[in-house]
């Protein structure tokens, strides 16, 4: 069984409702045989990360308990595929900053793997620095242990 770890931001349009065409996109795609356990984490309200702007995010973390073995980059090309259905408005601006988004998909980590490719990178290289990641990885899964620093999300929220 693999743990699989998203988190879904959407700061501009009608964020809950994006979220969860998200949410029912990404069943559907992610297990078509409906064998898989998935939790959701309480909607939160966060300022933007990184960035500028008058509009919050709604975010919403998410577990997929996945049957089986998993191919991370197969995982990878299924948020996106969800992400540029519901909008492909870019996530940057022109000079590489971040930017407001309708939706926004990011693979947070599966299980205890360590990737580091220029596509993908697990677990999430800055998920010990955002709260609206780290609280809802906490709360479905507690036990969770950064694979390269192997403090928990607990130890990590409480030194942001």
């Amino acid at each position: 069984m693999a743990k699989i770890h998203i988190n879904i931001g959407s700061n501009t349009g009608d964020r809950a409702a994006q979220i969860e065409r998200a949410v029912a996109a990404l069943c559907e795609r992610l297990d078509p045989s409906c064998r898989a356990e998935i939790r959701l984490a309480p909607i939160e309200e966060s300022e933007p990360w990184g960035f500028e702007s008058a509009n919050k995010f709604l975010n919403l973390g998410l577990m997929v308990d996945m049957p089986g073995d998993v191919e991370p980059f197969a995982v990878l090309d299924v948020l996106q595929t969800v992400e540029n259905d519901i909008s492909d408005a870019p996530h940057r601006n022109a000079d590489g900053s971040y930017a407001d988004r309708p939706i926004d998909i990011d693979l947070i980590a599966i299980d205890d793997r360590v990737i580091d490719t220029p596509h993908l990178q697990l677990p999430h290289p800055r998920m010990h620095l955002r709260d609206f990641i780290l609280r809802p990885v906490a709360a479905l899964d507690p036990s969770w242990r950064h694979p390269l620093t192997g403090m928990t999300t607990g130890q990590m929220l409480s030194e942001l």
